[in-house]
């Protein structure tokens, strides 16, 4: 298996895992500080924010490089 394609498929799973395990994290800090409905959508929403970039990120780059 050629190196790029093994960091490509490593790089998607392992980010799903990450992204995965922060929100089991968010959603259990949530429930033990009981933050309540709002405080649980504030949570989840600024992870959201932050996989929302990573994603855009990738897609702007795929788009570049079909692009060049």
């Amino acid at each position: 298996m050629d190196p790029a394609v093994f960091e490509e498929w490593m790089m998607t799973i392992l980010m799903t895992l990450l992204v995965g395990f922060m929100a089991f994290i968010v959603w259990d800090l949530a429930k033990k500080s009981k933050a309540g409905r709002f405080g649980t959508i504030i949570l989840f929403s600024v992870l959201g924010l932050g996989v929302l970039a990573f994603v855009i990120k990738e897609v702007v780059i795929a788009l570049v490089e079909q692009g060049g």
